[in-house]
C-alpha cells in the first residue's frame, strides 16, 4: 500500500482478531472471500448504481455505467506480499454516477496514471500469539484541491456503507479461514 499510495487525504481501517487461526490460513482466505458473492453487498452496490441505471434506461445523456455491475473485478490487482498483504486499486472520479473509472490493466498502468484520484484497498494478515489479525485499509488520494472537494461529500456518504462492507468481508475471511482444508 505504501508503494502505490504514499500520500492520501482519506483513509479507513477495519480489523478483526482471529484467535487460534494461523496467519497462513487467514491469508489463503483473503482473495476467495473478496471474490465471493454477498447479497447485502450486491444490494448496496445496486442502490448506489440505481440513479445512473435509471437515467440510462430513460435514454438520458451523459456518462454511462459499465454493463458489468461494480464489484471485485472492477479493481486492478496491484501486488501481493505472500502470506502478508494483497493490494488492489481503482482510478477515477468515484463520486460520478458511472464511477468515472480509468481502466488500468495492471500495477504499472495504475502507477503511470497522473492527475486522477486513486484508491488503494489492501488486506493485511498480522501474525500474533494465539492467532492473527486481519486488517483492511482503504486510502484515497485526490491530486488537486478541486478533486478533493468533489470527492469529500461522496466519502462521507459512502463511508458508513463501506465500513459495513469491510466488516462483512472480514467476517467472511474468518469463516473461510476456519473451514478451508
Amino acid at each position: 500500500m505504501e508503494h502505490f499510495l504514499p500520500e492520501w487525504q482519506f483513509q479507513e481501517r477495519h480489523e478483526r482478531w482471529l484467535p487460534g487461526v494461523l496467519a497462513e490460513r487467514a491469508f489463503d482466505a483473503v482473495v476467495p472471500a473478496l471474490q465471493a458473492k454477498d447479497p447485502m453487498i450486491e444490494k448496496a452496490i445496486a442502490l448506489r448504481e440505481w440513479p445512473g441505471r435509471m437515467l440510462q434506461r430513460m435514454g438520458a445523456g451523459g456518462a454511462r455505467l459499465p454493463a458489468q455491475v461494480f464489484g471485485f473485478d472492477s479493481f486492478t490487482p496491484l501486488g501481493t506480499v505472500p502470506g502478508c498483504e494483497v493490494a488492489f486499486g481503482l482510478v477515477g472520479k468515484f463520486w460520478r454516477l458511472d464511477y468515472g473509472l480509468v481502466p488500468t490493466a495492471n500495477a504499472q498502468a495504475f502507477e503511470r496514471v497522473q492527475g486522477e484520484p486513486k484508491l488503494v484497498l489492501d488486506v493485511c494478515v498480522e501474525p500474533d500469539t494465539d492467532g492473527c489479525r486481519l486488517v483492511t485499509r482503504t486510502r484515497v488520494h485526490c491530486p488537486t484541491e478541486s478533486l478533493r472537494r468533489s470527492f469529500l461529500p461522496y466519502w462521507y456518504l459512502i463511508r458508513p456503507v463501506s465500513g459495513l462492507i469491510r466488516h462483512r468481508l472480514l467476517a467472511r475471511m474468518q469463516r473461510l479461514s476456519l473451514t478451508q482444508p
